[in-house]
This record gives structure tokens, C-alpha cells and sequence, in this order.
């Protein structure tokens, strides 16, 4: 009997010890199902930059700054990802928040990527890679490239297909894109501002949405050469309205190259962009009528360009030398002929930059600005209705600058 009852415990204990396996190994499984189907570990950065400065005009002298710019960036999982820009500044003596972009990304593969929302359109390299202050190697934007003063988007409502992929020894990137576009000032408020475009439109105006996309060529193995081609076109009339069917055609060309100069231990850093924007032919309300009775019409085409070369001896063995980075830019701006806010401007920007760190650098420029005056439009050159900022607004967090020549201390800062 006592045998028996030893026999009878150990098959006991046998079949009690496989039934715990069995449920260990369920219980593993199913935790392993319950993991498969989480959207995965939840990741926060926030980044940004920040700036401020003095700014002297011949009849003028102002402290401006005092603004900053927060990215925050959300990765969901592997594939799912998050970024939106605030940019916080003061202006008329009020603190103003604005969405500069907000958007979602989806990683498809290695070479595509899904992105929705507000973005950063890559028409071109400035608006897209150059613009933050402390990437920007000077205080103010070229001509054309500002808020004020714009020839060609800069952000988007849409949907946008971007990544990129080896191409013999070099590579390309590229972005392909649907947004709502650009809207045309008819000028019925206005009659001076009949033919301009605004740009980042929350809402369309219109069925039509505006295509484009850019071609970016690596021919190098080391990458240190760029030249990308971007285009966009749609309509930009209200619709069912008398310029339902006016369309705007822009193009850009852009020049990136950063190159080691080993005879002077140096860093030289090129960056070149032309813009051109195009309005198919209207007629628009001749300011010149004070009656808003007689029409008046115009080659709607404007363009804006800029190059810029900084050269920093960071291989030098001076301490101070080194961190000290030369630059200087030519850009130019020449706004519809014809039209009531023609204009043709150009502005030479130098100046010199100390880097404290990687990421946070002390800018000393002068800006030499050139506005070409039109007979035709009476004593002082062309009317261009808020066109003329050179640039400085970007800098100083507001909307138009004094007109001259202007000395600029920056401090720009990224985090």
C-alpha cells in the first residue's frame, strides 16, 4: 500500500507540474499577442530657438527680440511620429502665439515617408532647412523670403510623399505634394493689392488644390554638393468667381555645397536659391480710378533670389579664431512689373558671427538695402503695399522695417 500511494503522488505531481507549464506557457503567449498589438513606447523631445538683439536704422535704434520658437516632437512608435512649431513673440506690445507647423508622419519604408497636416513645404532650401535663427548665418532674411516680402510658399495645408534613396555613387531626395495653395488678392478692398498671392492659407478658396514637389541631386558620395529643382502650380481665383480659372505657376532652383578648404583650415559653406512665381493674365481695379470703375492689366511675374557664403577657420588652432565665422549675401527682389506694387530691390548683407557653441552664435551685420525708383509711379519709386520688408520683421518679430541701411547684434540660440 505505501508503494502504491508513493506511485500514486508522483503521477500527481507529474501531471500538476504540466498543467503549470501548459498555463506558463499560454499566459507567455498571450502576453506576447497583448505586446504585438500596443502602438509601441511612447517618446517627447522638445527643440526650438530662441533669439534676440539691437537694431540700428540711420533715423532709428531698437532692442527687438525677446521671442522663441518650441518644436515639439512625439514619436508614437517605430513609424508613427509627431512635430508642430509654435513661434511666441511680441508685437504692438502684445504677445502673440502662432502655429507655424503641425503635422503627422508615417514611415512607409526606407525611401518614403507619409506626412499630414501643416508643414514646411520644401520649395526650395531656405524656408524648409535655412530659416531658424540660429541656422540662418545672418540676422535678417533675404529679399523675398520673408513674410512680408514673399515670392513663393513657404508652408502648406496637405498631404506630402518625401524620402530619398542612393543613386550610383551619390544620391537624391525628393518630396511630391498636394496642398491648398496660394489665394489671389482680386483687390476689392484694396485696388493697389490686386494680383498679389497669399500664402499658408488655413482654408481653401477654391476645389482646386495646388501640386508640386522637389528634386534633390547628391551628385557626391560625400553628400558635401546639392542642387535641387522644385515646382508648383493651381489655381488660386475664388471659385465662381470672375478669376475662377487664374492660375499660379512657381519654380525654384537651389545650390547647396559645404567644402573643406584644407590650405586655409577652413569650413566654406555656399547656399543659393532662385524663386520664380508666375499669375496667369487678369485684369484687376485701377488704383489710379477713384471710382473703381476702370481696369488695368500687368505681366503678373515677379521673382527673388539670393546667394551666401560663410567661411569659418575651424581648424585653426587659435581658440578665438576659430569660433569666428564670415559671411555675407546678395539678394534681390523684383515684384510685377506694371503693377501698383511693382518694385525692384536689392540688399547686401555682411557681417561676421562668433560661435560659442555649436548651436548658439552672436551675430554682428551691416545691410545695405537698394530700392530702384519708377517715374512712372510718382516721387519715390514704386508702390509695393507691404512688399518692402527686407527682411528684419523675420528678426525682430514684426511686420516691416524702417527703410536704409541698418546695423544688426544678434544673439540666436538652439536648443
Amino acid at each position: 500500500m505505501k508503494n502504491m500511494a508513493v506511485i500514486c503522488t508522483c503521477i500527481l505531481l507529474f501531471l500538476g507540474g504540466g498543467l503549470f507549464a501548459q498555463e506558463e506557457n499560454e499566459l507567455t503567449e498571450i502576453t506576447t499577442r497583448l505586446n504585438e498589438l500596443k502602438p509601441g513606447k511612447s517618446r517627447f523631445m522638445m527643440r526650438g530657438y530662441a533669439h534676440s538683439g539691437l537694431e540700428i536704422y540711420e533715423n532709428s535704434s531698437s532692442f527687438v527680440g525677446g521671442s522663441f520658437n518650441p518644436i515639439f516632437l512625439w514619436q508614437q512608435s517605430d513609424r508613427l511620429l509627431f512635430e508642430g512649431e509654435l513661434e511666441v513673440e511680441l508685437e504692438d506690445g502684445q504677445t502673440v502665439v502662432g502655429l507655424e507647423y503641425a503635422n503627422i508622419s508615417y514611415i512607409l519604408s526606407k525611401a518614403a515617408i507619409l506626412r499630414v497636416g501643416r508643414f514646411l513645404l520644401p520649395f526650395g532650401i531656405f524656408g524648409d532647412r535655412l530659416h531658424p535663427r540660429w541656422i540662418n548665418r545672418l540676422p535678417t532674411n533675404p529679399l523675398g523670403f520673408t513674410h512680408d516680402a514673399q515670392v513663393g510658399p513657404t508652408t502648406d495645408m496637405g498631404v506630402e510623399l518625401r524620402g530619398g534613396m542612393p543613386m550610383g555613387t551619390g544620391k537624391i531626395n525628393y518630396s511630391l505634394y498636394i496642398v491648398n495653395g496660394p489665394t489671389l488678392n482680386e483687390g476689392m478692398v484694396d485696388a493697389e493689392e490686386g494680383g498679389q498671392l497669399h500664402y499658408a492659407n488655413y482654408n481653401d478658396n477654391n476645389k482646386n488644390k495646388a501640386v508640386g514637389g522637389r528634386l534633390g541631386i547628391l551628385p557626391l558620395n560625400n553628400s558635401s554638393v546639392e542642387i535641387g529643382f522644385s515646382g508648383q502650380r493651381g489655381k488660386v481665383g475664388d471659385t465662381d468667381s470672375e478669376y475662377a480659372d487664374v492660375t499660379a505657376t512657381m519654380l525654384a532652383v537651389d545650390f547647396s555645397m559645404v567644402k573643406n578648404l584644407t590650405a586655409l583650415n577652413s569650413v566654406l559653406d555656399v547656399k543659393a536659391q532662385w524663386n520664380q512665381v508666375s499669375v496667369s493674365d487678369a485684369s484687376y481695379i485701377s488704383p489710379e480710378d477713384p471710382t473703381g470703375t476702370t481696369e488695368y492689366t500687368f505681366e503678373n511675374k515677379s521673382n527673388a533670389w539670393f546667394a551666401r557664403a560663410a567661411l569659418k577657420p575651424a581648424y585653426v588652432d587659435n581658440a578665438v579664431l576659430k569660433n569666428i565665422e564670415f559671411t555675407g549675401r546678395y539678394s534681390r527682389m523684383t515684384l510685377a512689373e506694371g503693377a501698383a506694387w511693382e518694385t525692384d530691390q536689392t540688399q547686401i548683407t555682411f557681417g561676421f558671427n562668433y560661435w560659442l557653441d555649436w548651436r548658439t552664435v552672436i551675430k554682428f551685420a551691416y545691410q545695405i538695402n537698394d530700392t530702384a525708383a519708377d517715374a512712372d509711379h510718382g516721387e519715390g519709386g514704386g508702390r509695393t503695399t507691404g512688399l518692402t520688408g527686407g527682411g528684419a520683421e523675420e528678426a525682430a518679430g514684426g511686420h516691416g522695417e524702417p527703410s536704409g541701411n541698418a546695423f544688426f547684434v544678434h544673439w540666436s540660440i538652439g536648443f
